[in-house]
């Protein structure tokens, strides 16, 4: 009988990656929507007949509870957010509404219909945030925006589960992982989008925040093959999962444009505004627990996702000169 997976935040990056992959190794995928009069389903183009879409909200008990009674999950894994940094310091009460409490709901309601389910969290490393490189699972946490708060607690409550009702609930503390269908507003994609309509003639410059800040970027389509992994192993644990290479936003910038056969320097300025409130410095991730455990290790470098990411960008622009260009800061 096939194994059956209920999605948290499907309609997303991580989210569509993780459908094709369980649908690949034969299991019957439900991914949990908003009701939406306006819901973007672009990311499952290619999957979207083989998946189930079921209605629920994280912030609704009730509508979780169903959700997992109509599709038997014997996997839950929770991606849904509001994920988005920089957003978090403007609505902090709805980010913790969705990113902290929701996983506390989310991990009741399973616990109410099948205590057996396998759960998966997915944390973040920005619960770091001050706390000094490299990173792993015995870090201090640190965090520096309501988003990071409200993952800490989400990663906390996983544990709890866990310890306190014996549940297979762990939490994957990715790095930042970027692809293609990254959402404009992430800084990845803001740089390779406007490399692109600037190669393009679309646009004239880019406006950034902090350059100097160092993260460690990976390929999302790799990090959701370590979300699976992790519900296979005999025993939940929790996992940092990252590169353990870091890039300052300037490198970024270069390697995008320098892509492109253009110098960012004649296109980037440095905008004040876009300044985060706290700033995260440098993140650079650990992964060794992963790579022991079950032997993940990333298959695309950074240069590889950039190009990709410009790449499809450039495609994007072609086909649709008035595609909007996104101006938020890292």
């Amino acid at each position: 009988m096939a194994r059956k997976a209920l999605i948290t935040g499907v309609t997303g990056q991580d989210g569509s990656y993780l459908a094709e992959l369980l649908l690949e190794k034969g299991y019957r995928v439900s991914g949990l929507v908003r009701r939406s009069s306006s819901l973007n389903l672009d990311r499952l183009v290619d999957v979207i007949d083989r998946i189930e879409l079921i209605s629920g909200d994280l912030l609704d008990q009730n509508s979780l509870v169903a959700a997992i009674q109509q599709s038997e999950p014997d996997e839950v894994y929770n991606l849904a957010a509001q994920s988005f940094v920089a957003t978090s310091w403007r609505q902090a009460d709805l980010t913790g509404q969705f990113t902290a409490l929701g996983v506390s709901r989310l991990l009741e309601a399973a616990r109410t219909v099948n205590p057996k389910i396998r759960f998966y969290q997915a944390s973040s490393s920005e619960m770091f945030g001050a706390t000094k490189p490299p990173q792993n699972e015995d870090s201090l946490f640190h965090p520096r925006s309501p988003y990071a708060v409200a993952k800490v607690f989400g990663h906390y409550m996983t544990q709890n589960y866990r310890e306190s009702f014996g549940m297979f609930a762990c939490s994957g503390i990715l790095f930042n992982h970027e692809s293609p269908r990254r959402g404009l507003e992430f800084v990845t994609r803001k740089v390779t989008n406007a490399v692109a309509r600037i190669k393009l003639g679309l646009q004239k410059e880019l406006a950034m925040g902090n350059l100097n800040a160092r993260r460690d970027w990976g390929f999302a389509g790799d990090y959701v093959n370590a979300m699976w992994m992790m519900l296979q192993a005999d025993t939940p644990q929790d996992f940092v999962v990252a590169t353990g290479v870091s890039h300052s936003v300037e490198y970024l910038l270069q390697i995008a444009f320098r892509y492109a056969d253009l110098d960012y320097k004649d296109y980037v300025r440095v905008d004040n505004a876009l300044m985060r409130p706290a700033e995260v410095d440098y993140l650079c991730g650990d992964a060794a627990r992963a790579r022991q455990a079950f032997g993940w290790e990333p298959k695309v470098t950074f240069e590889q996702l950039i190009a990709m990411m410009v790449d499809a960008d450039l495609e994007r622009n072609r086909q649709n000169p008035k595609m909007a260009h996104f101006v938020a800061g890292m």
